[in-house]
C-alpha cells in the first residue's frame, strides 16, 4: 500500500510510483518530427538513442532496430490521424526494481504523439528575447550531451523565463561560458563566422545542430567554428539563433540592449527545408 495525496491505495494502482524514470530519472528520450508519415532525421535520432542507452548501461533489446522503432512511431501517428505533421517522444527507461543500484538492466519504452500545425520549418516575424539563466549551471561532461529524463535546469530556467517575460534563456556551464538554450543548441554569427559551442562545453548533441553544421560548411564565404563562447561574446554578435528538430531555427532578436538580424538564419532554414523535402 502507498499514500497518494492523502489516500492510501494499492501499489498496483500507482504503477508509476515504481517507475525508475520517475523515481531516479533513470531514462533517456528522443523527440522527433513527423511530416507526411516520415520521421525527419530518423537515422540520427536512432543512433543517438542507442548511444545514450549504452552510456547509461541499459540493455538494448534485440528487436530495437531502426525499422522497428520507426514502425512503432508511425503506427501510433496513423492511429491518432496525425500523419501530416506531428511530434513524437519516445522515452526508454530501466525496468523497476532496486534503489540506486538497479536489479536488472532491461528496459521498457513509451511513445507519445502530439499534432503540430506546420510541416514546413518557418520563422515568425516577431520579437524573441532572451537572457542568461544563472541560478544553476550545466556540467561539462558526457551526461550533459544526452537527453536524460532529468531536465530540472531546463524546468527551473523555463519558470525563470516566464516570470521575467522572456521567450528563452541561455544556459551557462560550470566555467561560466555559453552551453546552450533551454530548448536547443545556440549559434552565433559574427561577420562571416558561424560559431557554436563544442559538445565538450556541456551542450546537447543536438540533431538539428548537426544538420546546421553540415549545411553551413557548404555556404560560400561562411566559416564554421565549434569554439567556446563567453557571455560577453553574445553582445558582439550580428546574429544569435536557437536550433531544435521541432522548430528548426529560432532567431533571437533581443538580448539585453542588443538587437540582432537573421540573414544567415533565414538562409540556413531555407536549406533545411530543401533537405527535408527530398
Amino acid at each position: 500500500m502507498v499514500n497518494f495525496n492523502g489516500t492510501i491505495v494499492s501499489q498496483d494502482d500507482c504503477k508509476w510510483g515504481q517507475n525508475r524514470a520517475f523515481l531516479y530519472g533513470d531514462g533517456v528520450f528522443e523527440t522527433v518530427k513527423i511530416v507526411n508519415s516520415k520521421i525527419l532525421f530518423l537515422e540520427d535520432h536512432y543512433f543517438r538513442l542507442m548511444a545514450s542507452m549504452r552510456v547509461l548501461r541499459m540493455e538494448i533489446p534485440m528487436n530495437f532496430t531502426m525499422e522497428f522503432l520507426e514502425e512503432e512511431i508511425i503506427s501510433l501517428v496513423l492511429k491518432n490521424e496525425m500523419s501530416s505533421s506531428a511530434r513524437a517522444r519516445i522515452t526508454v527507461f530501466r525496468n523497476e526494481g532496486g534503489y540506486y543500484l538497479p536489479q536488472n538492466q532491461t528496459v521498457s519504452y513509451l511513445i507519445q504523439v502530439v499534432s503540430i500545425e506546420n510541416s514546413r520549418y518557418y520563422i515568425e516575424d516577431k520579437k524573441y528575447e532572451v537572457d542568461l539563466y544563472k541560478d544553476f549551471y550545466i556540467s561539462k561532461q558526457l551526461l550533459s550531451s544526452i537527453k536524460t529524463t532529468n531536465k530540472i535546469i531546463n524546468i527551473t530556467g523555463s519558470i525563470f523565463a516566464s516570470e521575467n517575460g522572456l521567450d528563452n534563456c541561455i544556459l551557462l556551464n560550470d566555467s561560466k561560458n555559453v552551453a546552450e538554450a533551454l530548448q536547443g543548441n545556440i549559434f552565433m554569427v559574427q561577420g562571416n563566422k558561424l560559431i557554436t559551442p563544442p559538445i565538450s562545453e556541456g551542450c546537447l548533441n543536438g540533431i538539428m545542430r548537426k544538420q546546421i553544421l553540415q549545411i553551413a560548411k557548404k555556404i560560400d564565404n561562411l566559416e564554421v567554428f565549434e569554439e567556446v563562447i563567453s557571455p560577453f561574446d553574445l553582445q558582439k554578435a550580428d546574429e544569435l539563433f536557437v536550433t531544435n528538430v521541432i522548430k528548426g531555427i529560432q532567431p533571437i532578436t533581443h538580448y539585453r540592449k542588443k538587437t540582432y538580424t537573421s540573414k544567415i538564419a533565414l538562409q540556413l532554414l531555407d536549406e533545411i527545408n530543401k533537405l527535408v523535402q527530398n
